[in-house]
């Protein structure tokens, strides 16, 4: 008989759906705001293609968006600190064209 083995007190059960493993390639990142909650949207925008369209979207909470934050500086610090420093190159501005804009 096998038992499922339950959390600890404290612990949270993740479960990673295959789909979702796969992950979505993304490198552009647009975030917006407002006082209640920061709105993440991640683009893959590929050369010579004329439009993009928005891949995922991650709605956070401003202590979230704050974590979040923190999480990946720690993250950033600690690759630099066994893969070297990730270098910064300066790319031009890129148009970004959301289409007709509207108030919610």
């Amino acid at each position: 008989m096998s038992e499922e083995k339950k959390p600890k007190a404290g612990q949270i059960n993740i479960e990673l759906d295959e789909s979702i493993a796969q992950g979505i390639y993304s490198n552009l990142a647009i975030i917006n705001h407002s006082q209640s909650e920061f709105v993440l949207d991640f683009i893959s925008v590929m050369p010579g293609v004329p439009k993009s369209k928005v891949k995922s979207r991650i709605v956070l909470t401003p202590q979230h968006a704050k974590r979040f934050l923190k999480a990946v500086q720690d993250n950033i610090q600690r690759f630099e600190a066994s893969n070297g420093e990730i270098k910064d190159y300066h790319q031009s501005p890129m148009p970004i064209n959301f289409g007709p804009t509207g108030e919610a």
